[in-house]
């Protein structure tokens, strides 16, 4: 099977697409089937990659994020498609990327992959403190209905999680289906506590070494909520010494450090591309908060798992969904007095306890490899495509 991937937010310095696009292009070749993945980049060109390739299509950056481009040229993803005459066309964009692959009139297979969902990204995350999300729904109603003329377009809409097909269902995209992402579990499964890095990462923090620590991993936009993570460090006050180191970057950069510096107990990381370094930062918390309520399945939460660490979540989302409450505590979200009040529960647990059921949890993780196997099989079970126009 020849699939192609129109990925629009590809990106090097990507978060989770990135992390997820790369394991599936060494999964095909694992698997006898070759990928491609069609990006917007800096300029055209090819390379080759984890066993397939990356065709780079020139496109504008995207205004405000330098890192991610956006397409714009149609004719131009139509091209690469009428030269690569795949077998399956993925679309992993609800934006330009997405119709240009749903308007393709190729004889493929051709599913829309949900990475985002720009209701919950956008809607929710700015009014759901006022309003119910069911009437936050409501009144994105138009923007549903955009979501579903783009999901008619494609045979398929695979989602990541039960939630979301669920939510997209009951939204009217009735093609939606459920294979629940993973995660590369190498590095995190392989992680073990570090005292040295421990120590360093709170003294960066301004905390004594017998301080408590927490982990967040997120890219800095207002989607993952980070200033609701501050807050609560705010909240915690100084009652018991504890940091929060914050790995990642973006658009928001200017404003997390802003108010890092304006918190006791907060450091700012920055990006890192060493999984591994991350990884023993993680398993050397004593746990790992996050902030989004916007996730389609919650990739950093699931690394925390399998490295070891309890989680403090939000109420809602893909994240919500990964950890049981026997490693986690959850949160209303957007809500930084209720999060500070989860991390003070998980904090005060029975640590026997808790370090008996992440390790059960430890090994339940779900990898990148189930997924992709799920992923494959289904798509080549699925139905040939109907007779399209031309």
């Amino acid at each position: 099977m020849k699939l192609v991937d129109v990925a629009e937010f590809y990106a090097e310095q990507g978060g989770g697409v990135r992390t997820y696009l790369d394991h599936k292009l060494a999964a095909g070749t694992r698997s006898g089937h070759e990928i491609v993945i069609v990006a917007p980049g800096k300029e055209s060109r090819e390379e080759p990659r984890q066993g397939g390739r990356i065709v780079w299509v020139e496109s504008p950056p995207v205004p405000g994020d330098n890192r991610y481009r956006l397409f714009v040229h149609e004719r131009r993803v139509h091209e690469v498609l009428d030269r690569e005459k795949p077998d399956v066309v993925e679309a992993s964009s609800v934006y330009g990327g997405g119709w240009f692959a749903g308007r393709w009139l190729g004889p493929a297979k051709k599913s829309l992959v949900f990475h985002q969902d720009p209701v919950a990204v956008f809607g929710h995350t700015t009014f759901d403190r006022w309003f119910r999300p069911a009437t936050v729904d409501w009144a994105f109603g138009p923007i549903w209905s955009v979501l579903r003329r783009l999901s008619g377009l494609f045979d398929t809409t695979v989602v990541a999680s039960d939630w979301l097909e669920k939510r997209l269902r009951g939204q009217g995209m009735s093609a939606a289906r459920s294979v629940p992402f993973g995660i590369d579990a190498g590095p995190f499964a392989e992680a073990q506590p570090n005292e040295e890095l421990r120590r360093r990462l709170l003294w960066e923090a301004g905390v004594s070494p017998e301080g408590r620590l927490l982990v967040a991993v997120s890219r800095h936009h207002p989607e993952k909520r980070l200033p609701t993570l501050i807050e609560a460090m705010r909240r915690l006050g100084q009652a018991q010494p504890i940091g929060l180191v914050i790995y990642g970057d973006g658009p928001s950069r200017r404003r997390v450090d802003r108010l890092s510096a304006q918190t006791v107990g907060v450091h700012v990381a920055g990006y890192t591309r060493d999984r591994s370094e991350m990884a023993r930062a993680i398993a050397s918390a004593d746990a790992f908060v996050h902030g989004s309520a916007a996730e389609t399945y919650g990739l950093v939460v699931a690394e925390a798992l399998c490295a070891g660490t309890p989680v403090v979540v939000p109420d809602s989302g893909g994240a919500a969904e990964i950890p049981s409450p026997a490693v986690s505590e959850r949160y209303r979200a957007g809500d930084p007095e209720a999060c500070a009040a989860a991390i003070r529960r998980l904090l005060s647990r029975d640590k026997t306890e808790l370090d008996a059921a992440l390790n059960a949890a430890r090994s339940q993780v779900r990898t990148l490899d189930d997924h992709f196997r799920e992923l494959f099989d289904y798509y080549e079970n699925l139905g040939a495509p109907p007779v399209r126009p031309t």
